[in-house]
């Protein structure tokens, strides 16, 4: 019996959500939850056949969610959906390792068609994507290890290596041998390029890193 998780922090969306399974999925177990960590909770629980994650949690910033549960459970399908519908977004979902793309002013009926197609192994999206077009700082960022994700998301947060390092419980010489593997994913050279890389999580357009030479 398949079990599908919805995080969505709208009651109602959440509802249209949890009957667009019930007509694609018949007889699946739905886990609702209003927060990214009620979804890691569920995943962590058990076996997830498909999990629908808003872009916008209370608990979740931008891409940071889709991207640390596509790290830390590569084979759960994740489905995103978002208010934010422009074909850059899509992209960008997509990049990050997203199974698919519901728009939330789609019908029901798309909403069904969408999770039928996801669930026989296609990618969805509402609209034609370029291949390439989100294929930059997002695939890179998507080519990291949870842990050195992780690292990547404390960096961002303004947080020092020590920091990092008790919140991981690991010493902060692993914190800066893991950042030697995290520059050369992202293609930069120091920390400071690397904040700025990160900004490709967030929902805004990322900018590129500049020519500081900071040490790690």
């Amino acid at each position: 019996m398949d079990r599908i998780v919805v995080a969505d922090d709208h009651p109602l969306f959440r509802a249209a959500l949890v009957s667009a399974v019930a007509r694609a999925v018949p007889g699946a177990v739905v886990v609702e939850t209003p927060s990214l960590a009620g979804a890691r909770e569920a995943l962590a629980a058990g076996p997830v056949d498909l999990l629908l994650l808003d872009l916008r949690l209370s608990d979740s910033d931008g891409f940071t969610g889709l991207a640390g549960v596509r790290a830390d459970y590569p084979a759960v399908p994740v489905v995103v959906v978002s208010a934010s519908e422009d074909g850059a977004t899509v992209a960008r979902t997509l990049a990050f390792g997203a199974s698919g793309f519901i728009p939330k002013s789609a019908t029901l009926g798309v909403m069904v068609e969408a999770l039928s197609e996801i669930r026989a192994g296609e990618i969805w999206a509402p609209v034609p994507v370029d291949p390439g077009s989100g294929e930059g700082m997002e695939a890179r960022i998507a080519s990291l290890t949870p842990s050195q994700l992780k690292i990547l998301i404390g960096l961002q947060q303004g947080r020092l290596n020590k920091q990092i390092a008790f919140d991981l419980g690991v010493t902060e010489a692993t914190i800066k041998a893991h950042l030697t593997g995290v520059f050369r994913k992202l293609g930069v050279q120091n920390r400071t390029q690397a904040v700025i890389a990160a900004r490709a999580l967030s929902l805004e357009p990322d900018r590129r890193p500049d020519d500081d030479h900071s040490a790690p």
